[in-house]
């Protein structure tokens, strides 16, 4: 007889723990949703990935069913962080934001997981919050690196040129290309600069071409090579 009823309070134990596990997921699942929301939002390239996005939902459901494993059993759980070092995406993640939102997803999922749903509904809001302002009032904005191009005519006086328009509009600028174009009537100048806040793209320009004859100067943002 009490291994009857040893078998019953077990089973019921179960369905206790399958419970509170659906629980889990579901919650892990709803919060990595507001998270793709806030990254599709915040998102300041020219298109997101359809599959990143499910990648973010995915983890989190799955994280949070391995921590509800690996939550009473160390030795399972340096087994599991061992296979996972093993994974590597197929595609890299180039942008830094792109790898903070997959550790966000992991951490809603890891909260849900171990049945702090109270905590990881609170880091879910908070951080999204957080992050949406970031992106709103575009904090620690600043100008990328670009490649200017000037083309200058071949019996023009080189010397220091540029030096007064780099001063004026610019941060920093570096040489890194010369050559000739035009069977050799032209000189193309390659520059790597960073333009200061208060600048326009057409103002430097405009600047350049008063000491270039009015030739071809052209702008490249690095972002655009990639």
């Amino acid at each position: 007889m009490d291994f009857i009823t040893n078998l019953f309070e077990s089973q019921a134990g179960n369905s206790e723990s399958i419970y509170m596990v659906m629980v889990a997921l579901v919650l892990a699942a709803l919060l990595s949703l507001i998270i793709t929301q806030v990254y599709m939002i915040t998102f300041t390239g020219e298109r997101y990935s359809q599959s990143f996005v499910h990648t973010i939902v995915i983890l989190s459901v799955l994280v949070s069913v391995v921590m509800n494993v690996v939550s009473d059993n160390a030795g399972v759980a340096f087994g599991l962080f061992a296979i996972f070092s093993l994974i590597r995406f197929r595609s890299a993640v180039t942008n830094v934001k792109d790898i903070a939102y997959i550790f966000f997803g992991l951490c809603a999922g890891m909260t849900s997981g171990l049945f702090q749903f109270k905590l990881a509904i609170l880091l879910t809001l908070f951080a999204s919050l957080v992050l949406y302002l970031l992106y709103k009032f575009e904090y620690g904005k600043g100008k990328d690196t670009q490649i200017l191009k000037v083309t200058v005519p071949e019996n023009l006086n080189h010397d220091g040129l540029l030096e007064d328009a780099f001063n004026e509009y610019t941060l920093s600028h570096s040489l890194r290309q010369i050559e000739t174009t035009n069977l050799g009537t032209m000189i193309l100048y390659t520059y790597a600069i960073r333009s200061k806040n208060t600048t326009s793209d057409k103002e430097l320009l405009d600047r350049i071409r008063e000491e270039n004859a009015n030739l071809k100067v052209s702008i490249t943002y690095m972002d655009d090579m990639q």
